[in-house]
C-alpha cells in the first residue's frame, strides 16, 4: 500500500496503526538482513506511538493526514532519545535530546519513525551508502550496483517496503540519486522551504555553505505520497530562522508550464538509456499539454560546479585533519581526492566566489522565468558499482560528472523532484523535474504526469541475489 492508502486505512478504521507498524516490522525482519538499510530499529517505540494513534482515533481525535504511516530517518537526523550516530563508532552513544524539526513535523502529521537508516560515514565517505558503524547497504535491484547516497538507506527501505516514507537530506543529489537508483520518488525542496537544524555537536551552527546547501527531503513510492510528506514538512519553526513562511501552493499559471529539456547538461556525455528516459518523460509532459522544448544547456553549469567545490572545500578545510580521523579505514578517500583537486580559497577569493554564487542564482532565476520547469537526468548513467567514486581519480571524476545537474540545482537552491521512468536492463532509471524557487507544487504536478505515463510504481522489490557486491 502507498503511504496515502495506509493513512486512509488507519483514519477510516480499516487497519489499526498497531497492525500497520507490525506489518512493517515483519517486512524489516524479512528483508533488512539482506539489504542492511535500517540501522537502529525502533520497534517498541513505534508500537507505543501506534497505540497512541489508535487511542486518539477511538476518542474522536484527528490522527493526522499521515496517521500511522511508518518512516525511516537518516542517521544524521535526530530522533529524540535515540543516538544520532552519523555512522561513526565514536558517535554511537550521541543520544538526541529532541526530534529534528522535520521529524517533529512528520510526527505531528501522524507518521511514526520506525528506525534510523544507513548513510556514508559522516555523510562524507562518498556517494555509496557504507558507514563505519553499520557497513554497506545493498541495492535491492542488483547488489553489484550502489543504492546511491547519501540517503541510500532510506531509498532502499522505501523501495523494499520496509517503510512507506524515508526522510533524507540533499546538498547535491543525496535524496534524488538514491531515489533514482532504487526506483522510488524523492523531493529536494527549495532552500528555506522546510525547517531544519543541521548542527552536529553542541550549539554551534555550520558555516554558510552547509547552512544554504543542505535541505531535508522525503522519499516515497509515489509522487502522491511525496506530496503528502511535502505538505507536512513545509512551514516554519523557531529553531530555523532560514525557513520561509511561503504558501505550499503558488498562484496557478495561465496554462501548462513551459518545460526546458536538457538531456546532457554541460555536454559532457550521457548514457543512451538515461537519454531515452529523459525523452520518455518529455513525451509524457508534451502529451499532457506542456510546451516542451529542448534547449542548448542550463545556465553556467561548469562554473557553478567549480564554485560549489571551491566554497565547500574552503569551508571544510580547517576541520579536515580532525574529521579525517573519524572516517574509518578508507573513508577519507572521497573527500581527500576532492581536497587534492580543489584548493581552498583565500579570504579575498571567497568574497568574490560568494558574489559569483549570487550571479549564478540570478542566471537560473532568469532561465526559470522563461521556463518554469526544467527536465533532465538525475545521474547521467544507470546505477554504478559501489564505491566507484572512492576507488581512484577516474572513478571520482566519473561520479562527480554524473551528478552534475543535482550539484548545480542544489547550489542555486531550487526545488527538484526525482521520479522513476521504468527499467533498463533490469535497473531502475529516473529523471528530475526542476522548478522555480518555492514552486515544488509545479514540480510535483509534472512528476505525477510522468509517473502516470511511464507506469508508475516499481516497488516494493524483493532483493535479488544474482550478483556479488563489487569490491571498493
Amino acid at each position: 500500500m502507498t503511504a496515502s492508502a495506509q493513512a486512509a486505512a488507519v483514519r477510516g478504521g480499516d487497519v489499526s496503526a498497531v497492525e500497520l507498524v507490525d506489518s512493517h516490522l515483519e517486512r524489516i525482519a524479512e528483508v533488512n538482513p539482506r539489504v542492511n538499510a535500517v540501522t537502529q530499529l525502533l520497534a517498541a517505540r513505534a508500537r507505543e506511538a501506534a497505540a497512541r494513534t489508535d487511542r486518539d482515533r477511538a476518542a474522536g481525535r484527528d490522527p493526522g493526514p499521515l496517521a500511522g504511516v511508518p518512516f525511516t530517518v537518516k542517521e544524521s537526523t535526530p530522533i529524540e532519545g535515540v543516538p544520532t550516530t552519523f555512522g561513526v563508532e565514536r558517535f554511537r552513544d550521541l543520544v538526541a535530546s529532541a526530534d529534528a524539526p522535520p521529524v517533529a513535523r512528520l510526527r505531528a502529521a501522524g507518521a511514526i519513525p520506525i528506525g534510523h537508516s544507513n548513510m556514508p560515514t559522516l555523510v562524507l565517505a562518498g556517494m555509496h551508502t557504507r558507514s563505519e558503524l553499520f557497513g554497506d547497504t545493498v541495492n535491492p535491484w542488483d547488489p553489484g550496483r550502489t543504492p546511491g547516497g547519501t540517503s541510500g538507506g532510506d531509498g532502499v527501505a522505501v523501495a523494499t517496503g520496509m517503510a512507506a516514507l524515508g526522510l533524507g537530506n540533499d546538498s547535491g543529489g543525496s535524496v534524488r540519486i538514491p531515489a533514482s537508483f532504487c526506483g522510488v520518488a524523492g523531493l529536494k525542496p527549495t532552500a528555506g522551504r522546510f525547517p531544519a537544524d543541521h548542527r552536529v555537536l553542541g550549539p554551534d551552527d555550520p558555516g554558510p555553505a552547509s547552512q544554504m546547501l543542505v535541505t531535508d527531503g522525503p522519499l516515497a513510492r509515489t509522487v502522491a505520497d511525496l506530496r503528502l510528506a511535502y505538505e507536512a514538512l513545509a512551514g516554519t519553526d523557531p529553531r530555523d530562522p532560514r525557513a520561509v513562511p511561503v504558501p505550499a501552493y503558488g498562484e496557478p499559471l495561465p496554462g501548462p508550464a513551459a518545460v526546458a529539456v536538457v538531456a546532457d547538461p554541460g555536454g559532457h556525455g550521457v548514457h543512451p538509456a538515461v537519454r531515452e528516459a529523459v525523452e520518455t518523460a518529455a513525451d509524457a509532459l508534451r502529451d499532457a499539454g506542456h510546451d516542451v522544448r529542448e534547449v542548448a544547456d542550463v545556465p553556467r553549469l561548469d562554473e557553478a560546479v567549480e564554485v560549489y567545490g571551491r566554497i565547500t572545500m574552503t569551508e571544510f578545510a580547517p576541520t579536515w585533519p580532525a574529521v579525517r580521523g573519524l572516517l574509518g579505514d578508507g573513508g577519507d578517500r572521497y573527500i581527500g581526492m576532492a581536497m587534492e583537486r580543489t584548493r581552498p580559497a583565500t579570504a579575498a577569493e571567497l568574497v568574490r566566489l560568494m558574489g559569483t554564487w549570487l550571479g549564478i542564482r540570478r542566471s537560473w532565476a532568469e532561465f526559470l522565468d522563461r521556463y518554469p520547469l526544467l527536465l533532465g537526468p538525475v545521474f547521467t548513467e544507470p546505477p554504478v558499482a559501489p564505491g566507484l567514486e572512492s576507488r581512484d581519480r577516474a572513478g571520482h571524476e566519473r561520479v562527480t560528472a554524473g551528478m552534475r545537474l543535482c550539484t548545480v540545482t542544489s547550489f542555486v537552491g531550487v526545488p527538484a523532484v526525482a521520479v522513476p521512468t521504468g527499467l533498463a536492463d533490469g535497473l531502475p532509471l529516473g529523471v528530475q523535474v526542476v522548478g522555480r524557487a518555492f514552486r515544488e507544487d509545479l514540480c510535483l504536478d509534472a512528476a505525477r504526469k510522468i509517473e502516470e505515463r511511464t507506469g508508475g510504481v516499481l516497488t516494493p522489490v524483493d532483493p535479488r541475489r544474482r550478483a556479488a557486491a563489487a569490491p571498493r
